[in-house]
Parts: C-alpha cells; sequence; structure tokens
C-alpha cells in the first residue's frame, strides 16, 4: 500500500530543471494537472507564497501547508531539482529581486492589525509586480461588450463577486449574481443566453460548486472568465481569459485585499471601455 502512495507521488513527467521562478510557474501552468492531489496542493501553496518558501525550513513550511517534508522533497525532484535545498534556491534568487517579499517571520507586531496589513500590503505588491496586462485588458473588453454578466463565486469568493455585482449594477451592467440562495443557482443559471458572459471566482482549497456552475455556463454557450490564485485552479481548463491573483495570510486567515483591487479596476476600466464605444 505504502508502495503503492509513493508511486502515486512520483509522476514521471520528464521535467528538466526550471532555472527560474519564472520557469517553474509556466511549468506548473502547463503541466501541473498532472500532478497527484498532494503534490498539487504542495504546488498552489508554493507559487503562492515565495518569500516563506525562501526562508523558512522545509519542516516549518511541510506544517505550514499541512503536508510532510518528504512529500516537499518529492514536489523538488519531480521538477527535475535535486532536493528541496535545490529548488529553494530559485525561490531565494527570486527574493532578491524584491518580487517574493511577504510578511517576514517574526516581524513584531505594534498593534493586533499589524499582521493582517503586512499580509494585505504584500497582496497588493504582488499584484502590482505580476500584472498582467494582456489578460487585463482581455476581460475587460469582453466585460464591456457582455450583454448580461453573471457573477459565480461562493465561500471566501462570495464577497468578491457581490461587491463587483454591485459596482457592476451602479455603472449600468446588467448583471446577475448567482447567490444560491435556497440551492436556486441551478434554476438562476437557466435564464442564462447563448452569448452572455460569466465571470467566476474560485480560490484554494477549490469549492466544487464553482467550478461545477462554471462548466454548466459554459454548456449552455456562455463565454468565461474566471479571477483565481493559481494557474492549478479547475477554472483554467473552462475560462476563455483568466487572471490570477495570489493573497498572502496572516494568522492562518488570507486577504481579500488585491482579489478586491483587482474585481474594482476591471469594472472601472469596462465602464469606461463601455463608455467609449458608445461615444464612438
Amino acid at each position: 500500500m505504502a508502495q503503492g502512495a509513493d508511486a502515486e507521488e512520483q509522476p514521471s513527467l520528464g521535467y528538466v530543471r526550471p532555472e527560474t521562478f519564472e520557469e517553474l510557474l509556466a511549468v506548473i501552468a502547463s503541466d501541473g494537472g498532472r500532478l497527484p492531489k498532494r503534490l498539487r496542493a504542495v504546488a498552489i501553496h508554493v507559487t503562492q507564497n515565495p518569500g516563506d518558501v525562501a526562508l523558512a525550513t522545509i519542516s516549518t513550511l511541510a506544517e505550514a501547508m499541512g503536508s510532510t517534508p518528504s512529500t516537499l522533497v518529492r514536489f523538488a525532484k519531480t521538477f527535475g531539482y535535486a532536493g528541496f535545498s535545490d529548488l529553494q534556491e530559485v525561490f531565494k534568487a527570486h527574493l532578491k529581486t524584491g518580487l517574493g517579499r511577504g510578511p517576514r517571520p517574526g516581524e513584531a507586531a505594534s498593534h493586533p492589525l499589524s499582521p493582517l496589513i503586512r499580509a494585505a500590503e504584500a497582496s497588493l505588491a504582488g499584484l502590482d509586480a505580476g500584472f498582467d496586462a494582456g489578460a487585463f485588458d482581455a476581460i475587460v473588453a469582453a466585460v464591456a461588450a457582455a450583454p448580461v454578466l453573471h457573477l459565480i463565486g461562493s465561500k471566501r469568493a462570495f464577497p468578491v463577486v457581490s461587491y463587483l455585482s454591485l459596482t457592476l449594477l451602479q455603472h449600468g451592467f446588467r448583471t446577475v449574481l448567482i447567490d444560491n440562495i435556497g440551492s436556486s443557482a441551478t434554476d438562476q443559471l437557466s435564464v442564462l443566453d447563448e452569448g452572455d458572459l460569466v465571470l467566476s471566482v474560485s480560490f484554494s482549497p477549490y469549492n466544487s460548486a464553482t467550478p461545477d456552475l462554471t462548466r454548466m455556463a459554459r454548456a449552455r454557450g456562455a463565454a468565461v472568465l474566471a479571477l483565481t490564485d493559481s494557474a492549478l485552479s479547475p477554472l483554467v481548463a473552462v475560462a476563455d481569459h483568466v487572471l490570477i491573483v495570489a493573497e498572502k495570510s496572516a494568522a492562518g486567515y488570507r486577504t481579500l485585499a488585491a482579489t478586491m483591487v483587482m474585481g474594482l479596476g476591471l469594472v472601472v476600466a469596462a465602464a469606461e471601455r463601455r463608455a467609449a464605444l458608445r461615444r464612438g
């Protein structure tokens, strides 16, 4: 039984050791879906928390992600590294560029909000440094041209889609919030027409309802946009365009700072784009 579990955790994916953090991200994004469940969870954590990977011990990291040091070693070897220390060197090099810094472990808190503020600041800094202008513009154009926009998100993502629904309505967009009150989500999607647009928001660990509803909307002929936190999100495979926003955490809670800024930015830019088209 143990031998079978080990075999599952060591897929022969044939990777050549990525030399940079960006190369590692690209490999994970293109092939990460082939990873077994435990290694996929490690991939999500390390790509969202590069500063922690660069600075923490393997034992500390394993504990933080509910895994084991041996699983982290297997993850590193899967991608062609000699071991976890070899993988960690890539994250240390990334940290030196200033792009991987999150809240420093052990930083003294001046008041109870300090850790959360630092996490929010780190999330916003990552959003700024990694901004994907091409993906952002594509989604803005799709939202501006959409006849009706349906918003899907649950649990931690629900505050995001709720706020986006409000701001879109304030800008005159025809918007349907799939809130699933009374387990009515599938009925709410029944009004979706071919050519409508769906914006789905989901974060790890990915809630099955949002991907399932998104696939249902796709089957009905809707175009799909996704706002998520990893290239390994199940929304990536079904979406026409994807924006990835990774949030830092403090005291075991991830902020929504960067996600809210991204969402609000999309609405403002789409409203401006639609106004320009109408003047046009």
